[in-house]
């Protein structure tokens, strides 16, 4: 049996807790240090399963700008992250794009939509 202990501070909200986590065999056994005990699940899922809300651009055709923000709608696993990029790379937009608007339903298969995060108006006339 390998027992490992690993630090982490905790983001889920503003307080910044330092947990110390005990894992055995890959598995957590225990995490201390946390003040609520959703510092504990963080742990949890960080360990076990790290997921990571990816933003970057696409680009844009007749729009104001020639690049819209956009973002997963919700975390997407960690070992996904590059899928989910080389998916937004191959999107180009037509103008206008709304704020909230779906890009790609469940990108790269990970049953979460790529949204704007701005909305991106048509070019006024003798714009790019």
């Amino acid at each position: 049996m390998s027992t490992e202990t690993r630090e982490l501070t905790c983001i889920v909200c503003p307080v910044g807790c330092r947990l110390r986590a005990v894992l055995e065999d890959g598995q957590v056994v225990s995490v201390e240090g946390n003040t609520c005990k959703r510092g504990a699940q963080y742990a949890l899922d960080e360990l076990c399963a790290p997921k990571r809300t990816v933003t970057t651009t696409v680009r844009v055709v007749g729009g104001f700008l020639p690049l819209v923000p956009v973002r997963t709608a919700a975390p997407v696993p960690k070992e996904r992250i590059a899928e989910v990029l080389e998916a937004a790379r191959q999107v180009c937009l037509e103008a206008p794009v709304e704020s909230g608007q779906i890009v790609i339903a469940d990108v790269a298969g990970t049953g979460v939509d790529l949204i704007a995060s701005r909305s991106m108006p048509v070019a006024a006339s003798g714009q790019h």
